[in-house]
């Protein structure tokens, strides 16, 4: 029996080891770039916008003076966005990865359907804009409305969010569900009372992360014509409104210098907002999770 090389074994190993200890400060590194360019970013516009976070700078309406400007009328009408947004994206997606996971047919065209919506998540938000303009501003004649802004922000987002339900659908094991059809239960029953409870923290937690990044986006509203500075807010889905993205978009190109640092404080609230819709997708996810 040949014996073991002690040292060639752990010539071997160090060797491994140095490698180890190379690769892991090239990942340290690429993770500490990041953090180091978010956290100039995030200080510097905190300490550019901080002062203009005042009562007035949340209830005044915009203006071409500094110190009378405000985002009331851009704060009212991106919630009005995303209580529009929100449930027409939710309906459809979540309809949708249903139908393709539990009753859709193991065929090659769903197949394709599948492969072509998460090819749809990486379409460039300016496409869906397009689209929009088209379809909703002028062949419905919606106009820049809410609800025309509110359709072509749901196009963008449903096929992030389908695949995100598809995904948590999927988790649920097999064995559940043919122990619930084992026991009587249909399809239907099924699908309300075992499957969705099991993949709600998944759906949700997808749905917050796709309404986070079309509450900051900025392409398909300029797309579509929303304007940029509205001194009204909107009373119904039918009425031109304004949002956040546009307000920050309007404010960056004038060249005051006290407008950039009002347009470092809506980043603020538009950055807040993101982080608390993030929070909560968190939050849902960690506390209704379930293991099986």
């Amino acid at each position: 029996m040949e014996l073991i090389n002690k040292e060639q074994v752990s010539k071997k190993l160090s060797g491994r080891l140095m490698v180890n200890k190379v690769m892991k400060f090239i990942f340290l590194l690429c993770t500490l770039v990041g953090l180091v360019v978010l956290a100039t970013l995030l200080i510097d516009t905190i300490l550019d916008g901080w002062r203009y976070l005042t009562v007035d700078f949340f209830t005044n309406f915009s203006s071409s003076r500094p110190d009378n400007a405000g985002i009331r009328g851009a704060i009212i009408g991106t919630l009005w966005l995303m209580a529009t947004t929100a449930p027409i994206a939710i309906i459809l997606s979540v309809g949708t990865a249903l139908y393709l996971e539990e009753y859709a047919p193991k065929n090659k065209l769903v197949d394709f359907v599948k492969i072509n919506i998460s090819n749809l998540a990486g379409v460039p938000s300016v496409v869906f804009g397009l689209l929009g303009l088209t379809l909703f501003v002028r062949m419905a004649g919606l106009g820049n409305s809410v609800l025309a802004a509110a359709l072509t922000m749901s196009l963008m987002i449903l096929p992030v969010i389908v695949v995100a339900s598809q995904e948590a659908i999927r988790s649920v094991p097999g064995s559940i569900r043919e122990a619930s059809i084992g026991m009587g239960a249909t399809k239907w029953q099924t699908i309300t009372r075992i499957i969705l409870p099991a993949s709600i923290p998944g759906i949700i937690t997808g749905i917050i992360l796709a309404l986070s990044r079309a509450i900051g986006e900025t392409a398909p509203l300029v797309i579509i014509g929303i304007p940029t500075i509205l001194l009204f807010t909107p009373t119904g889905v039918l009425d031109t409104f304004s949002a956040l993205p546009m307000q920050i978009f309007s404010w960056v190109k004038l060249p005051n210098p006290e407008f950039q640092s009002i347009t470092a404080a809506a980043i603020l609230v538009l950055l807040f907002i993101l982080f608390l819709m993030n929070s909560v997708a968190i939050y849902i996810r960690n506390k209704y999770s379930k293991r099986f």
